[in-house]
Protein backbone atom coordinates (compact mmCIF):
# COMPACT_ATOMS: atom_id res chain seq x y z
CA UNK A 1 0.00 0.00 0.00
CA UNK A 2 1.48 3.41 -0.93
CA UNK A 3 2.17 5.71 1.96
CA UNK A 4 0.67 9.17 2.17
CA UNK A 5 3.07 11.94 1.21
CA UNK A 6 4.68 13.79 4.10
CA UNK A 7 3.82 17.51 4.00
CA UNK A 8 6.78 19.71 3.23
CA UNK A 9 8.15 21.64 6.15
CA UNK A 10 7.24 25.32 5.97
CA UNK A 11 10.04 27.72 5.17
CA UNK A 12 10.55 30.65 7.49
CA UNK A 13 12.90 33.55 7.05
CA UNK A 14 15.36 33.82 9.92
CA UNK A 15 14.45 36.74 12.16
CA UNK A 16 17.02 39.46 12.68
CA UNK A 17 16.75 40.71 16.28
CA UNK A 18 17.86 44.24 15.38
CA UNK A 19 15.04 44.60 12.81
CA UNK A 20 12.20 43.04 14.77
CA UNK A 21 11.01 46.24 16.46
CA UNK A 22 9.45 44.21 19.28
CA UNK A 23 10.47 41.39 21.64
CA UNK A 24 11.83 38.55 19.54
CA UNK A 25 9.40 35.93 20.85
CA UNK A 26 6.49 38.13 19.76
CA UNK A 27 7.84 38.22 16.21
CA UNK A 28 8.03 34.41 16.28
CA UNK A 29 4.51 34.24 17.71
CA UNK A 30 3.17 36.46 14.94
CA UNK A 31 4.88 34.33 12.26
CA UNK A 32 3.40 31.14 13.74
CA UNK A 33 -0.05 32.73 13.88
CA UNK A 34 0.20 33.78 10.25
CA UNK A 35 1.13 30.23 9.24
CA UNK A 36 -1.79 28.74 11.19
CA UNK A 37 -4.18 31.30 9.69
CA UNK A 38 -2.88 30.50 6.21
CA UNK A 39 -3.59 26.80 6.75
CA UNK A 40 0.01 25.62 6.86
CA UNK A 41 -1.11 23.47 9.80
CA UNK A 42 -4.76 22.49 10.01
CA UNK A 43 -6.69 22.15 13.29
CA UNK A 44 -5.47 19.04 15.06
CA UNK A 45 -2.23 18.84 13.08
CA UNK A 46 1.15 18.52 14.79
CA UNK A 47 3.67 21.33 14.48
CA UNK A 48 7.32 20.58 13.69
CA UNK A 49 9.47 20.03 16.77
CA UNK A 50 10.67 22.99 18.80
CA UNK A 51 14.21 22.31 17.59
CA UNK A 52 13.12 22.43 13.94
CA UNK A 53 11.13 25.62 14.42
CA UNK A 54 13.89 27.34 16.38
CA UNK A 55 16.40 26.51 13.65
CA UNK A 56 14.01 27.70 10.93
CA UNK A 57 13.50 31.04 12.67
CA UNK A 58 17.13 31.35 13.73
CA UNK A 59 16.20 31.85 17.38
CA UNK A 60 16.92 30.04 20.62
CA UNK A 61 14.76 27.22 21.98
CA UNK A 62 13.86 29.51 24.89
CA UNK A 63 12.55 32.22 22.56
CA UNK A 64 10.56 29.69 20.55
CA UNK A 65 9.06 28.16 23.69
CA UNK A 66 7.96 31.55 24.99
CA UNK A 67 6.06 32.15 21.75
CA UNK A 68 4.47 28.69 21.93
CA UNK A 69 3.61 29.22 25.62
CA UNK A 70 1.59 32.36 24.75
CA UNK A 71 -0.22 30.63 21.90
CA UNK A 72 -1.04 27.73 24.21
CA UNK A 73 -2.37 30.10 26.90
CA UNK A 74 -4.59 31.64 24.21
CA UNK A 75 -5.95 28.19 23.23
CA UNK A 76 -4.52 28.42 19.72
CA UNK A 77 -2.00 25.64 20.34
CA UNK A 78 -2.15 22.72 22.74
CA UNK A 79 0.77 20.73 24.12
CA UNK A 80 0.36 16.99 24.69
CA UNK A 81 3.00 15.39 26.86
CA UNK A 82 5.18 13.04 24.84
CA UNK A 83 3.26 13.71 21.60
CA UNK A 84 4.12 17.27 20.64
CA UNK A 85 2.34 20.55 20.01
CA UNK A 86 -0.88 20.65 18.01
CA UNK A 87 -3.11 23.31 16.50
CA UNK A 88 -6.08 23.44 18.88
CA UNK A 89 -9.47 22.17 17.76
CA UNK A 90 -12.87 23.18 19.05
CA UNK A 91 -14.62 20.62 21.24
CA UNK A 92 -17.44 20.48 23.76
CA UNK A 93 -14.93 20.77 26.62
CA UNK A 94 -13.24 23.80 25.11
CA UNK A 95 -16.61 25.49 24.58
CA UNK A 96 -17.66 24.83 28.17
CA UNK A 97 -14.50 26.18 29.78
CA UNK A 98 -13.52 28.97 27.39
CA UNK A 99 -16.77 30.32 25.93
CA UNK A 100 -19.66 29.28 28.20
CA UNK A 101 -19.89 31.28 31.42
CA UNK A 102 -23.26 30.46 32.98
CA UNK A 103 -23.47 28.19 36.00
CA UNK A 104 -25.93 27.53 38.80
CA UNK A 105 -25.66 29.81 41.82
CA UNK A 106 -24.21 26.95 43.90
CA UNK A 107 -21.32 26.54 41.41
CA UNK A 108 -22.65 23.60 39.41
CA UNK A 109 -21.30 23.89 35.87
CA UNK A 110 -22.48 21.69 33.04
CA UNK A 111 -22.86 21.79 29.27
CA UNK A 112 -26.28 23.08 28.22
CA UNK A 113 -28.73 21.22 26.05
CA UNK A 114 -29.37 23.31 22.93
CA UNK A 115 -32.58 23.62 20.92
CA UNK A 116 -32.74 25.51 17.63
CA UNK A 117 -35.98 27.50 17.69
CA UNK A 118 -35.70 29.64 14.54
CA UNK A 119 -33.54 30.08 11.42
CA UNK A 120 -33.81 32.84 8.80
CA UNK A 121 -31.93 34.66 6.09
CA UNK A 122 -31.88 38.37 6.83
CA UNK A 123 -30.03 41.62 6.24
CA UNK A 124 -27.75 43.22 8.79
CA UNK A 125 -29.10 46.18 10.72
CA UNK A 126 -26.72 49.02 11.55
CA UNK A 127 -25.66 48.02 15.11
CA UNK A 128 -24.87 44.40 14.19
CA UNK A 129 -23.24 45.42 10.90
CA UNK A 130 -20.98 47.83 12.79
CA UNK A 131 -20.07 45.12 15.32
CA UNK A 132 -19.15 42.75 12.48
CA UNK A 133 -17.26 45.37 10.49
CA UNK A 134 -19.73 45.11 7.59
CA UNK A 135 -22.37 47.30 5.95
CA UNK A 136 -26.00 47.59 6.94
CA UNK A 137 -28.04 45.60 4.46
CA UNK A 138 -25.41 42.91 3.88
CA UNK A 139 -26.84 39.37 3.72
CA UNK A 140 -26.72 37.33 6.91
CA UNK A 141 -28.08 34.25 8.65
CA UNK A 142 -29.90 34.76 11.93
CA UNK A 143 -31.05 32.00 14.25
CA UNK A 144 -32.09 31.50 17.85
CA UNK A 145 -31.02 28.76 20.25
CA UNK A 146 -32.69 28.02 23.57
CA UNK A 147 -30.25 26.63 26.12
CA UNK A 148 -31.42 24.56 29.08
CA UNK A 149 -29.54 23.78 32.29
CA UNK A 150 -30.73 21.18 34.78
CA UNK A 151 -33.79 20.68 32.58
CA UNK A 152 -34.88 24.33 32.66
CA UNK A 153 -34.60 26.92 29.87
CA UNK A 154 -32.13 29.56 31.09
CA UNK A 155 -30.61 31.27 28.03
CA UNK A 156 -31.91 32.52 24.69
CA UNK A 157 -29.18 33.15 22.12
CA UNK A 158 -29.83 35.18 18.98
CA UNK A 159 -26.90 34.68 16.58
CA UNK A 160 -26.12 36.58 13.41
CA UNK A 161 -23.54 35.31 10.90
CA UNK A 162 -22.33 37.04 7.72
CA UNK A 163 -23.64 35.07 4.73
CA UNK A 164 -20.37 35.76 2.89
CA UNK A 165 -18.42 33.72 5.46
CA UNK A 166 -20.93 30.89 5.94
CA UNK A 167 -21.96 30.03 2.40
CA UNK A 168 -24.17 26.95 2.31
CA UNK A 169 -25.30 27.15 5.95
CA UNK A 170 -28.75 25.62 6.34
CA UNK A 171 -31.16 24.90 9.16
CA UNK A 172 -30.53 21.19 8.56
CA UNK A 173 -26.78 21.57 9.03
CA UNK A 174 -27.35 23.45 12.28
CA UNK A 175 -29.77 20.89 13.65
CA UNK A 176 -27.64 17.89 12.69
CA UNK A 177 -24.22 19.20 13.78
CA UNK A 178 -22.44 16.60 15.92
CA UNK A 179 -20.91 19.01 18.42
CA UNK A 180 -20.68 22.73 19.18
CA UNK A 181 -21.33 25.63 16.83
CA UNK A 182 -17.69 26.64 16.97
CA UNK A 183 -16.66 23.16 15.90
CA UNK A 184 -19.10 23.44 12.98
CA UNK A 185 -17.56 26.78 12.01
CA UNK A 186 -14.08 25.25 12.13
CA UNK A 187 -14.75 21.93 10.43
CA UNK A 188 -17.19 22.97 7.71
CA UNK A 189 -16.37 26.62 7.03
CA UNK A 190 -12.69 26.85 7.95
CA UNK A 191 -13.36 29.55 10.56
CA UNK A 192 -11.66 29.20 13.94
CA UNK A 193 -13.04 31.30 16.77
CA UNK A 194 -9.99 32.34 18.79
CA UNK A 195 -11.58 34.61 21.38
CA UNK A 196 -14.50 36.97 21.89
CA UNK A 197 -15.41 40.44 23.11
CA UNK A 198 -18.43 40.72 25.39
CA UNK A 199 -20.51 43.51 26.89
CA UNK A 200 -23.14 42.80 29.57
CA UNK A 201 -26.04 44.86 30.85
CA UNK A 202 -29.23 44.50 32.88
CA UNK A 203 -32.48 44.39 30.92
CA UNK A 204 -36.12 43.42 31.19
CA UNK A 205 -37.50 40.35 29.44
CA UNK A 206 -39.76 41.18 26.52
CA UNK A 207 -42.73 38.99 25.56
CA UNK A 208 -40.71 36.94 23.07
CA UNK A 209 -37.98 36.16 25.61
CA UNK A 210 -40.57 35.51 28.30
CA UNK A 211 -42.40 32.99 26.15
CA UNK A 212 -39.25 31.07 25.19
CA UNK A 213 -37.71 31.09 28.68
CA UNK A 214 -40.99 30.55 30.52
CA UNK A 215 -40.77 33.75 32.57
CA UNK A 216 -42.97 36.82 32.93
CA UNK A 217 -42.40 39.73 30.59
CA UNK A 218 -40.67 42.54 32.46
CA UNK A 219 -38.66 40.20 34.70
CA UNK A 220 -35.04 41.37 35.15
CA UNK A 221 -32.59 39.45 32.95
CA UNK A 222 -28.98 39.82 31.87
CA UNK A 223 -28.10 40.58 28.26
CA UNK A 224 -24.63 39.71 26.96
CA UNK A 225 -23.56 40.93 23.53
CA UNK A 226 -20.67 38.88 22.13
CA UNK A 227 -18.60 39.37 19.01
CA UNK A 228 -16.62 36.21 18.23
CA UNK A 229 -13.25 36.82 16.60
CA UNK A 230 -11.01 34.70 14.43
CA UNK A 231 -7.33 35.29 13.61
CA UNK A 232 -6.37 38.92 13.21
CA UNK A 233 -9.31 39.91 15.44
CA UNK A 234 -11.68 39.57 12.48
CA UNK A 235 -15.35 39.43 13.61
CA UNK A 236 -17.24 36.34 12.46
CA UNK A 237 -20.30 36.12 14.72
CA UNK A 238 -22.59 38.43 16.68
CA UNK A 239 -24.50 36.87 19.56
CA UNK A 240 -27.04 38.37 21.94
CA UNK A 241 -27.59 36.13 24.95
CA UNK A 242 -30.50 36.78 27.31
CA UNK A 243 -30.00 34.99 30.63
CA UNK A 244 -32.51 34.29 33.38
CA UNK A 245 -30.36 34.86 36.46
CA UNK A 246 -32.97 33.84 39.03
CA UNK A 247 -30.96 30.68 39.80
CA UNK A 248 -27.87 31.10 37.62
CA UNK A 249 -24.85 33.42 37.53
CA UNK A 250 -22.60 34.68 34.79
CA UNK A 251 -19.07 33.71 35.84
CA UNK A 252 -15.88 34.96 34.18
CA UNK A 253 -12.39 33.87 35.20
CA UNK A 254 -9.79 36.60 34.74
CA UNK A 255 -6.12 35.73 34.45
CA UNK A 256 -3.35 38.12 35.41
CA UNK A 257 -2.75 38.71 31.71
CA UNK A 258 -6.40 39.60 31.15
CA UNK A 259 -6.47 41.91 34.17
CA UNK A 260 -3.45 43.82 32.90
CA UNK A 261 -5.11 44.71 29.59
Amino acid sequence: MPTAPVPARPHFEAIAPESAGMPLYRVVKRALLQSIEAGTWAPGQTLPSETELALAFGVSIGTLRKAVDELSAEHILVRRQGRGTFVATHSADRFLFQFFHVERADGLREAPSVELVSFDRTKLDEPVAEALGLRAGDAAFQFENRLALQGRAVILDRLTLPASLFKGLTEKRLRERPSTLYQLYQNEFGITVVHARERARAAAADRHVGRLLGIAAGLPVMQVHRVALTFGDKPVEHRESTINTAQHDYVSLLSRKDAAR
